[in-house]
């Protein structure tokens, strides 16, 4: 029977007590049971499309009528769904919420921003913990975010400690993080709670996604649920593999539609008793068991209520039978191409693949191209130690606020380089010998969004003395440059590789890699290859899941 959904539904934001939001896993009373069966019978009924489920706001009269526009999308929505791919009642629910806390009170990593949400009383300390673990989280691996985690909260353990703080600082922290971008919101976020909100951090999603900036919808829920207890679900990428698997979903999950099916679903299983452990749990099955390529199916918690699952054995009861289909399994009752959550007829199933069919790479656009000149202008005989010419780039756009070698974005690669960039190094060192500057090569690194391509040069002063460096330069010693948050090292080691006594084309430099750095991990290297590394490190790592 096709399940009914109403306009309207009201789920119930449980706040808790602050203790208590992280959740201690042995909360097995009768009243909690009773929550968990109310909650999961209101929330099985949640619209597909609704707006109010996907965001978690309470309607403010639960008859109110919808709108023709509202009315005809819902019709639209609910249309093209098929009920295969949605939780057919509140036991379905119920057995995924059980299942998969039961597997992580059993299994679940020990990791320094969940001790510290365990251990802190004070709710806005522990949000900050929180905030700070999540944000560094984002497009980087557990094993990677560790050390810089530890080294983050024992230099800033407070909001106020990280809103007192210096950009600078901050960026040299963060190096070989990347996507610096994140640590100078943090920051500004900090700053906002304690110099405008009286240093308490907003106790709901809803609030903490307006007030703070760099806050999203998933950081939002993260925080909510995990600090301050509130029963809101979160979707990153982990969660979204899960319920794409779990319900089937081969469309594209960037898309509009589906990405508002997920967050739909994230808000119908989350757990109101224990909402921040559950949410948890999630990305952990995601990080651990359901990985990308070669998911451990056998030790999944929820593998009974898994479609993908499903559709394997089908397939391989199929194959063995030489049949077309298994009329026993369960399938998507509306017809090709018709269901938004269905992969599209242009993609058919890999035998190969399992259930990594599930979900469906978004495609993304190539990376715009630039091109770019710049130099290291060094003083190799200046007194105290050589010496290299710093900029510090804008305070917002991309690497914002970083230090690098002066450059100069060129129009085109035939443009006249030479002079280009020798009216861009004047204006931040005065008159220079034109003749001794020399190209050295180039550098292509791509971001995640531009592909640059850098034209290097060299040039060293050799007795001249230079006019006073103007703000937002300044010269470093060696010693200083390895420990600022620089964004040239793929640049550096060309022009390291072209001085006399360097092997020409060597792939490491003295300067490239500090003694005791480790090797970071594969995930990590895009940004990597090219932002300058941080300090040594000295805490071992754990086994690179992605987060």
């Amino acid at each position: 029977m096709t399940p009914r959904f109403p306009r309207w539904s009201c789920s119930r934001a449980i706040m808790r007590k602050p203790r208590g939001a992280v959740g201690s896993g042995h909360r097995k009373q009768a009243a909690s049971k009773k929550r968990r069966k109310q909650h999961a019978l209101g929330s099985s009924q949640i619209a597909p499309s609704d707006p109010d489920a996907c965001t978690g706001r309470i309607p403010e009269c639960p008859e109110a009528p919808a709108g023709p526009a509202r009315q005809q999308e819902e019709v639209v929505s609910q249309a093209s769904v098929s009920p295969y791919h949605l939780f057919r009642d509140s036991a379905e629910v119920t057995a995924f919420r059980e299942g998969l806390l039961n597997w992580y009170d059993r299994e679940k990593r020990d990791l320094p921003w969940r001790r510290r949400a365990e251990d802190e009383v004070d709710p806005d300390r522990r949000a900050y913990a929180v905030w700070v673990s999540e944000v560094m989280l984002q497009q980087t691996q557990v094993a990677t975010v560790i050390n810089y985690y530890t080294r983050w909260m024992q230099k800033w353990p407070t909001l106020q400690d990280l809103a007192s703080a210096s950009l600078e600082e901050v960026n040299q922290l963060w190096a070989g993080l990347g996507y610096y971008s994140r640590g100078r919101r943090l920051q500004e976020g900090a700053r906002k709670v304690v110099e405008e909100l009286g240093g308490h951090v907003p106790r709901t999603a809803e609030t903490l996604q307006r007030l703070l900036p760099g806050v999203g919808r998933y950081t939002a829920g993260a925080i909510a649920s995990i600090a301050f207890g509130q029963a809101t679900g979160v979707v990153d990428g982990n969660v979204v593999r899960v319920l794409c698997r779990v319900r089937a979903i081969g469309a594209d999950p960037s898309s509009a539609p589906v990405f508002q099916q997920l967050w739909s679903f994230a808000q119908q299983l989350v757990d109101p008793v224990r909402p921040g452990d559950f949410n948890q749990a999630a990305m952990e099955l995601g990080a651990t068991v359901c990985t990308p390529q070669r998911p451990l199916c056998k030790r999944c918690p929820v593998q009974r209520l898994c479609r993908a699952r499903q559709r394997v054995e089908q397939e391989q009861l199929s194959a063995s039978r030489s049949l077309p289909g298994n009329p026993d399994v369960e399938e998507c009752a509306l017809g090709t191409g018709q269901c938004q959550l269905c992969p599209p007829p242009s993609e058919p199933w890999d035998q190969t693949l399992g259930v990594a069919n599930f979900p469906r790479k978004a495609s993304r656009r190539p990376p715009r191209e630039e091109c770019s000149a710049t130099c290291v202008l060094e003083q190799p005989k200046a007194l105290g130690g050589a010496r290299i010419l710093l900029v510090q780039r804008p305070s917002s756009g991309l690497l914002a606020g970083l230090w690098e070698f002066p450059s100069v974005t060129l129009e085109s690669p035939v443009q006249h380089q030479h002079k280009a960039l020798l009216q861009e190094l004047q204006s931040w060192a005065g008159p220079l010998p034109a003749a001794q500057l020399r190209h050295l090569g180039e550098v292509v690194h791509t971001f995640s969004h531009i592909k640059v391509t850098y034209q290097v040069y060299g040039l060293a002063l050799e007795g001249q003395t230079l006019a006073s460096t103007p703000p937002g330069a300044r010269w470093l010693t060696r010693e200083e440059f390895h420990t600022a948050a620089v964004a040239m090292k793929k640049v550096f080691r060309v022009y390291e590789g072209q001085k006399p006594g360097t092997c020409k084309g060597s792939k490491r430099s003295p300067m490239s890699v500090p003694l005791g750095r480790k090797r970071p991990s594969k995930g990590q290297q895009v940004l990597d290859g090219f932002l300058r590394p941080c300090i040594p490190v000295d805490v071992p790592s754990l086994s690179s899941a992605t987060h």
